[in-house]
């Protein structure tokens, strides 16, 4: 029974975790057609009124993903360490990308931001000219991979059992 309820948990927390990031995915793909300041500012902080819900459901999620195996005892089976890796990649690579992303554009625009975990208050913000450039190098393809491909195929390693 408490296998049952687990995988409920880890399946609601990771529908959870989708339909909060879809305000970062949409943040992502409009943020290039933007050219003001104001509506820049404004997604970035429609963005952070979700960061914390996504990331303690991707932590229940990853919580509940690693119990699980112990308890049905499955460590044998390679599909749970690929997909445990891939995770973790995910996990990795988009906390980097928000640091190196967004929490710089948060600073170039004004807003409060992060930087290596710790708060800062806003700065007066930079050029029009500096922020747009910012936001012209930033490629919704690579986390596009990172956000829907390696969780979809980590999907199907769960469904399908491959190995």
């Amino acid at each position: 029974m408490l296998v049952r309820w687990l995988i409920f948990i880890h399946v609601l927390s990771a529908i959870t975790f989708f339909l909060a990031h879809g305000t970062s995915a949409a943040m992502a793909f409009q943020l290039r057609k933007e050219k003001t300041i104001e509506r820049i500012c404004a997604m970035l902080d429609l963005f952070s009124t979700t960061f914390m819900l996504l990331f303690m459901s991707f932590l229940i999620m990853g919580v509940t993903g690693l119990m699980m195996p112990f308890l049905i005892k499955i460590w044998h089976q390679g599909w749970i360490w690929l997909s445990i890796v891939l995770m973790v990649y995910v996990f990795m690579h988009m906390a980097l990308r928000n640091d190196n992303t967004y929490n710089v554009l948060r600073k170039l625009v004004g807003l409060p931001f992060r930087q290596r975990n710790k708060d800062f208050p806003a700065e007066p913000p930079a050029s029009e000219a500096e922020i747009l450039a910012h936001i012209r190098k930033i490629s919704v393809h690579e986390s596009l991979i990172a956000v829907f491909f390696i969780p979809a195929f980590v999907l199907w390693l769960m469904v399908f059992k491959p190995f």
